[in-house]
């Protein structure tokens, strides 16, 4: 529906009793005095009546034509000229019916105590790069709820907040690009697990500067374990460590998806949080339901948990207590199942009294990935032991490689370059040997060229020949006709002549002399 739209006058004068006065005003009529404005109604980009009022229009052919301008225009360029920032992102919102409850939250709370203080009163079509960057340079500038600076990781996340929203204004095609991703945000890197090696831990013990994400090396894995493993959650920590189970993953664990006999586990479900309360639902995402193999140790440790719980249950209802037969594999001293928060909180407390380095619940994840990689497993097998539904999350994020693995690497690695130089070394030296000149018969001769001197099995005969014949010794020259040189030919000894050399007296007949 489209209406032609009111055009008026109305100034900011007030009367005797405070009020403005507006269309009311005696002296409207005057020239100069007030401004114009216009109101008119249009179905916006929802198919629902949109009604605009603005003003400030100096002359009332200026009010007429900027209300002639809006009806004209398109339902997607008026949403976009008409809506604000913050009802755009309510809308957003409202549309997000498929997100998971942790996701919506994390929305939620970067669009109401974030995005819209910030940004909500603007229109959709004044929002540009420029805009934006500097408003996020000044929101960086701000202090988070505990007092410290903003860090790059949550600029990253309100940045992808903004962007998604405004990704739908582009679908919607109530603006032509999207101007968040024109965004940047200084100093933010994607964190990569880094392995507690022993320059790390001194550095930590003396700083206290840690890594964002951390990995155990299998030393400090077996340290932890062994000094909690008569925690009721031990098998918890286990399962997390060796098989790579999320927090939700094995909080929302239950004896019925256990086959210890097969050595399976089956995960079906995710429990997890959405500020403190309990959300229970299908695993994070569809590669995430899966079936885990099980090691002979880790189903004894299954099945020695569950030995300690049944006989939890029986001391609890011979005293008169309650149980409460929840079914989950990991509870209270009830019965009921345990909150992931504690799970988390018990963990960092665990490992406050060990003597290892601190690593967050999740790193135990990131370990597991490690250690089944330095065990030999590929890629793939980790991608499905993790559940992941793409192989570059398991290679870039989730696998650490761990000092035993980089040692076997490094050395294969220099084993492959010292192999291949000693077969060219090989190469070069047997090539030399085969190029190497013939020994010359005088020291300082020149040695022989022409066709005489090719391969040809006749020509080196009669060389060797000549040598035997001549006896010529290194201090002799053929050329030094005054050296008193006796050969040794056919017919006896004969005196050289001061016009002939020795090759001459023994080159066989039919053969031209050889040239120097």
């Amino acid at each position: 529906m489209t209406t032609t739209g009111v055009i008026f006058k109305r100034c900011g004068c007030r009367g005797p009793s405070g009020r403005r006065l507006e269309k009311s005003c005696p002296r409207l009529g005057e020239r100069g005095h007030g401004t114009w404005y216009f109101h008119a109604s249009a179905t916006n980009l929802l198919g629902r009546s949109e009604r605009v009022r603005r003003g400030g229009f100096p002359t009332q052919k200026a009010a007429r034509r900027a209300r002639d301008e809006w009806l004209a225009s398109t339902g997607e360029e008026r949403t976009a000229q008409s809506w604000t920032v913050e009802r755009w992102l309510r809308y957003w919102l409202s549309t997000r019916t498929r997100l998971r409850p942790t996701t919506l939250l994390h929305y939620t709370r970067d669009v109401e105590q974030v995005l819209i203080p910030w940004l909500g009163t603007l229109c959709l079509a004044d929002l540009d790069g420029r805009l934006l960057r500097a408003v996020f340079a000044e929101i960086a500038k701000t202090t988070n709820r505990k007092g410290l600076p903003q860090s790059a990781s949550a600029m990253q996340h309100l940045r992808t907040t903004l962007r998604a929203a405004l990704n739908l204004a582009v679908r919607e095609g109530v603006i032509a690009s999207n101007p968040a991703r024109h965004i940047e945000v200084t100093g933010y890197r994607k964190p990569h697990a880094q392995v507690w090696t022993d320059a790390r831990v001194q550095q930590w013990q003396q700083t206290g500067q840690r890594p964002a994400v951390a990995v155990w090396t299998v030393e400090h894995l077996a340290t932890f374990l062994t000094t909690v493993v008569n925690d009721s959650l031990f098998a918890l920590w286990w399962l997390i460590a060796l098989r790579g189970l999320r927090r939700g993953e094995a909080c929302g664990l239950r004896w019925t998806e256990l086959d210890l006999d097969h050595g399976l586990l089956f995960i079906v479900r995710n429990r997890t949080t959405a500020g403190y309360q309990v959300v229970e639902g299908a695993p994070k995402t569809s590669a995430g339901a899966r079936a885990v193999a099980l090691d002979k140790h880790t189903v004894k440790v299954l099945r020695e948990h569950r030995r300690r719980q049944a006989e939890q249950r029986e001391r609890r209802l011979a005293g008169g207590q309650a149980w409460t037969d929840s079914g989950y594999v990991f509870v209270r001293s009830d019965g009921t199942p345990i909150h992931p928060g504690y799970a988390s909180c018990r963990f960092r407390l665990l490992v406050a009294q060990t003597d290892v380095p601190p690593i967050r619940l999740h790193d135990l994840r990131h370990g597991a990935a490690s250690l089944a990689h330095e065990a030999g497993a590929d890629l793939k097998t980790i991608q499905d032991l993790l559940g992941h539904a793409s192989i570059v999350i398991t290679a870039d994020t989730y696998t650490s490689v761990l000092p035993l693995a980089q040692r076997r690497c490094a050395d294969a690695t220099a084993k492959l370059v010292l192999t291949a130089a000693r077969r060219t070394r090989d190469k070069i030296r047997k090539k030399g040997r085969r190029n190497r000149p013939q020994r010359r018969p005088v020291t300082g001769t020149p040695a022989p060229t022409g066709p005489a001197s090719g391969k040809n099995p006749q020509v080196r005969k009669d060389r060797a020949k000549r040598r035997s014949c001549t006896g010529m010794t290194p201090e002799w020259h053929p050329r030094d006709t005054h050296h008193p040189q006796r050969t040794e030919t056919s017919k006896g000894l004969a005196r050289v002549s001061a016009d002939q050399t020795p090759y001459d007296l023994a080159r066989p007949k039919g053969l031209e002399p050889l040239t120097f």
